[in-house]
């Protein structure tokens, strides 16, 4: 699942200066964190990745909006990041202000009826369980996603058959000056592991409409789930799914029907539990993902005329 956003903006000057660091720093309260040269590779699930110029937790929505209105003020660019899950930040890191909404504020999950209203810092395996907890269906898929609700928003994440925006009725928006407005979800223009409406906001929750059912019925389901992903996927760091499926194929059984489990740069190696997905085997760099990720590419282009498309965000320099 996709857990960062990049809000486009102009390059200008680097908020890692002083003056810089002293702006943001001044509309946090104690609450919040906000660090230089944050490492990005410990806060990503491949374990790869420069720093950030400046890391920022606001303590709540309106630390938030002082916090883009000030990056567009400057030309600032800004990654939002959830678990850092499908995400590749490259060996030279962000040059700019990574955003994450790790205070517990951007946490809430909050049951009425068939609906949860959850905050877009959610993680959706706790989502999942609430939704069990209450008797709600039609969420399990989301447990084992290593993610956020923000950044399954952002990328329209699925599992099991299932997608994010087949259970959200309206999602909560933060534009980059800091306003905020809800939206229908059919207003937002999702489709496959993408959605178009959320390229220059930030999610900051969404509601969730689920289905009618037992917690005994739910948890069963969610048991299965976990079970099946247990044996196909790796455990070893990862992305997730490298790769978007092409049509007619799964990019898996694409890539294992090339023969390219296995295959390695360095210390980035292909799964061989699954095939669309690149592990680091322990001290990976971001180049060496990047050049795994352009042999398989160029192989599948070579045998069988298919252009894979990256599923996960690729940032940095």
């Amino acid at each position: 699942m996709n857990d960062a956003v990049k809000i486009p903006a102009p390059s200008g000057s680097l908020p890692a200066t002083d003056a810089g660091f002293e702006r943001l720093k001044s509309v946090l309260s104690p609450g919040a964190m906000i660090r230089r040269n944050e490492p990005l590779a410990a806060r990503t699930t491949l374990r790869v990745g420069g720093p950030a110029d400046v890391y920022v937790e606001p303590a709540g929505e309106a630390e938030l909006g002082a916090v883009l209105a000030i990056c567009a003020e400057r030309d600032w660019p800004v990654l939002v990041l959830g678990r850092g899950s499908n995400l590749l930040v490259k060996d030279g890191g962000f040059r700019g202000v990574v955003i994450c909404l790790g205070h517990e504020s951007f946490h809430r999950i909050e049951a009425n009826g068939l609906r949860l209203r959850c905050g877009a810092g959610a993680r959706v395996k706790a989502i999942a369980a609430e939704a069990r907890r209450r008797g709600v269906g039609g969420l399990e898929f989301f447990e084992g996603i290593p993610g956020t609700l923000g950044g399954a928003l952002r990328m329209n994440a699925g599992a099991m058959g299932a997608s994010t925006f087949e259970r959200v009725e309206t999602v909560r928006l933060m534009d980059r000056a800091g306003a905020i407005e809800e939206r229908p979800a059919a207003a937002l223009g999702a489709t496959y592991r993408h959605c178009e409406g959320l390229r220059e906001f930030v999610a900051l929750g969404a509601v969730l409409l689920g289905a009618p059912g037992s917690p005994e019925e739910i948890e069963r389901t969610m048991a299965q789930f976990s079970q099946k992903r247990r044996a196909s996927q790796p455990a070893a760091a990862s992305a997730g799914c490298m790769f978007k499926n092409p049509a007619g194929i799964p990019a898996g059984r694409l890539i294992d029907e090339l023969g390219l489990k296995g295959a390695r740069v360095g210390a980035a190696r292909v799964s061989l539990e699954h095939g669309n997905f690149l592990v680091n085997d322990g001290g990976a760099t971001a180049r060496e993902v990047l050049g795994l990720i352009e042999l398989v590419r160029r192989r599948a282009w070579e045998a069988r005329g298919i252009e894979l498309e990256t599923e996960v965000r690729i940032v940095g320099e």
